[in-house]
């Protein structure tokens, strides 16, 4: 194999970069799995640009999708990466034609090519001391809460652009003896895609040092973490954030610990104010009845007010359940850096842990299964739409798998607000003054459900249902979307055959007179792996 990496995109270099430091550090142990595979759909559409039905015009698209997935799961290295090329041909010509269906103009709401990677790296460099975590991705995300969402139409450009991020980020390990542990980690990143429609690129650089408690200290713990972050966007100005967190707990039996944390936040930006601070405090527990069962609450105030937090976690033989509340201070390019937090594949994890304790097997027991029962990879979450702005997001999400004999289902909720705490001049570029104001103050709920039934060895039938709005409490706004799906997937050695019926209608949501949208389309998709 010829591995050629000097016109390597330079979203996707530090990922490769850091597993060519680590194959140079651990030559005999990279165990690689590099799995070709090809996926071809034709796609019937009644809408195909999701405009107002009085202006829907169908067509019938050819999908063509080569791609590559590259694994590799040893003692010191672990890398999962995925990469596709999409590439549309359409019978009728609509990404020739207008959005009001005229022939020769360019239309923008369609793709001819759109391109879609994910990979993640971890790496040990020297043996339980120095490490090192990379991340990259590139994929369409929601420009607005109010317009059409995201989904698997890859073809479509409505309120959707294409970003890009990556992160790279070593960090040493320290322990000092029974007493503590050390962490101290450098990382730098970058998110952008957008600069086109004012969503500046940004890179960061961010110091976290942490210190904690060793298993000296059973009854008492005690842990210190400070943060770290500069912010650099050109067009309009830089950022800062530092945070300062010292935490204790207090064990009371094996089950039950009282929590306390207290700190200071600093965060610097563009525009009025240039700022905010402020201490912050939060008193709670932590209680774990069972190894399958465990329950954590805190509640406190921070400078912009009275804030808390939950998480609790549940499972048992047939079903895996995850409850969590945030309310933090966050950006988008934030949001994009971090990974799904319900997705599939980590609620699977949790039901597989008693029949597979080995964590390397179970991820392919777990793959295999996502793969064999057509599950999506995440569920819904809240809509993370384009700002340049910092904002306060109140996050409550609700989650729940069940697998038994030939059926399987996932339910999920959210609610959020997200309530800007910078100021609009930032986001007049990306939305207008007029929609910049309708992001002021955002409140967003969803819900998903998803059913497979196993036919037989081979097949799997499923049905879908999600509902997400959108709306604006500063602007009296609200917008809507609904999508219904069922599909039938069979699996014929390495390749898998699927048909998929969707119907979808939502809000338009680019303005307030905008129209509503109906789209019906049929799907057959053709997946190989070589």
């Amino acid at each position: 194999m010829t591995i050629i990496t000097a016109n390597l995109p330079f979203a996707r270099a530090p990922l490769a970069a850091a597993a060519l430091l680590l194959l140079a550090a651990n030559p005999a142990q990279a165990d690689w799995r590099v799995t070709p595979t090809l996926t071809l759909s034709e796609i019937w559409t009644d809408n195909v640009n999701l405009t107002e039905d009085a202006l829907a015009h169908s067509d019938l698209i050819t999908q063509v999708s080569p791609g590559l997935r590259v694994s590799n799961r040893t003692r010191r290295l672990t890398v999962n990466a995925s990469a596709q090329l999409h590439a549309f041909a359409y019978l009728h010509d609509s990404d020739k034609r207008g959005r009001n269906g005229e022939l020769g103009a360019d239309n923008p709401g369609v793709n001819s090519v759109q391109r879609s990677y994910r990979g993640n790296l971890r790496g040990e460099l020297a043996q339980d001391l120095f490490f090192i975590d990379a991340t990259a991705s590139r994929g369409q995300q929601s420009i607005s809460a109010f317009g059409p969402r995201v989904t698997n139409d890859a073809y479509s450009r409505n309120n959707r652009t294409d970003i890009e991020s990556w992160s790279i980020s070593p960090f040493l390990v320290h322990r000092f003896g029974n007493i503590a542990s050390g962490q101290l980690r450098y990382t730098r990143d970058s998110v952008g895609g957008g600069d086109q429609i004012g969503f500046r690129r940004t890179g960061g650089d961010t110091i976290q040092a942490t210190l904690a408690s060793g298993p000296a200290f059973r009854t008492i713990g005690w842990g210190l973490n400070y943060t770290d972050q500069d912010l650099n966007g050109g067009r309009y100005g830089d950022s800062s954030r530092q945070n300062l967190m010292a935490n204790l707990s207090y064990m009371i039996s094996g089950r039950l610990s009282l929590l306390g944390n207290a700190g200071y936040d600093r965060y610097e930006y563009e525009g009025l104010g240039g700022g905010e601070q402020g201490a912050n405090w939060s008193l709670g527990f932590r209680w774990t009845p069972s190894a399958r069962t465990m329950l954590q609450a805190t509640a406190g105030r921070h400078f912009y007010g009275n804030t808390g937090s939950l998480l609790a976690t549940h499972r048992t033989r047939k079903t895996s359940w995850n409850l969590s509340y945030s309310d933090a201070i966050t950006t988008s390019r934030q949001q994009f850096l971090l990974p799904a937090t319900f997705d599939t594949a980590g609620l699977l994890d949790s039901m597989f842990a008693t029949a597979y304790p080995d964590p390397v097997e179970r991820a392919r027991v777990v793959e295999a299964y996502m793969t064999q029962n057509n599950l999506p990879p995440s569920l819904s979450d809240s809509i993370n739409y384009l700002s340049n702005r910092f904002m306060r997001q109140k996050l409550l999400r609700a989650s729940m798998m069940y697998r038994s004999g030939r059926s399987s289902a996932m339910l999920s909720a959210h609610v959020s607000d997200r309530n800007a705490i910078s100021d609009q001049q930032s986001d007049s570029p990306l939305l207008g003054s007029q929609q910049g104001r309708y992001s002021d103050n955002v409140r967003q709920t969803g819900f998903e459900a998803n059913y497979t039934y196993r036919l037989n060895s081979r097949s799997n039938l499923t049905v879908a249902y999600d509902v997400d709005d959108s709306e604006s409490r500063t602007s009296d706004y609200r917008n809507y979307q609904r999508i219904f799906r069922v599909g039938l997937t069979r699996s014929f050695g390495d390749a898998r055959a699927s048909i998929d019926l969707r119907r979808r209608n939502g809000d338009l949501g680019n303005r307030i007179s905008a129209g509503e949208f109906t789209e019906n389309a049929l799907t057959a998709t053709l997946h190989m792996a070589f």
